[in-house]
């Protein structure tokens, strides 16, 4: 397998992630998302990943993008350890958690949004660090209160790493990056110390790619 990425995305290292923790290798290829433009946007890039973005997983049959749906067909095809519960009410709660991260809060503050709002609309940089930390800290709390009380944890839904905590990890590691306070969020800065123990995302971090800058 080869897995198109940027040290610096999230959405790449939610799948690193989840490739360390099913003990499967792969090549990395790092398309950097800065550079020449963005990489990302060369035709040679778009002929792999049509919608010009990162993560791409190269696999037998064709490339896969986007990181839940790269993430839930390696859960299908490499199944132990499961990353989404076999209950189906708790599969949909790890989902939608999962969602807010990826759907709500990861795509206001990607590259592209940011750009936007600094090239096209030109505002200074004080407040698109303001957007940037609003909607981290809009989606936390809302995460902070889905953590699963019932569960003993040290992870997201209980005892055992799921898509939830592949997801909440990357953006914690973001929202420090962009100095975002976390101290309002004692469940979530939890489990992320909890998930960092693990050899599969001490792995993965941003830091310990070979495209790291």
């Amino acid at each position: 397998m080869q897995l198109y990425g940027y040290f610096r995305s999230s959405a790449a290292y939610r799948v690193r992630i989840a490739l360390n923790l099913k003990g499967l290798s792969y090549e990395s290829i790092s398309i950097h998302l800065q550079k020449e433009g963005g990489q990302n946007l060369k035709p040679e890039y778009r002929a792999v990943n049509p919608q010009g973005k990162v993560p791409t997983l190269a696999v037998p049959g064709g490339p896969l993008i986007q990181s839940l749906a790269i993430i839930e067909y390696l859960d299908e095809i490499h199944p132990i350890p499961r990353l989404l519960p076999t209950n189906p009410l708790d599969r949909a709660k790890v989902r939608a958690f999962s969602q807010v991260i990826a759907c709500d809060i990861h795509p206001l503050n990607n590259v592209a949004p940011l750009r936007y709002l600094k090239n096209k609309l030109g505002q200074e940089q004080a407040a698109i660090d303001a957007w940037y930390h609003h909607w981290i800290i809009e989606g936390f709390t809302a995460l902070e209160a889905m953590v699963d009380p019932t569960k003993s944890g040290p992870y997201a839904f209980g005892a055992e790493v799921t898509l939830a905590d592949i997801c909440l990890v990357p953006q914690v590691a973001n929202a420090r990056r962009l100095n975002v306070p976390l101290d309002r969020f004692p469940k979530l800065v939890a489990i992320d110390a909890a998930c960092n123990k693990l050899d599969a995302f001490i792995k993965a971090r941003p830091e310990n790619q070979p495209d790291a800058e």
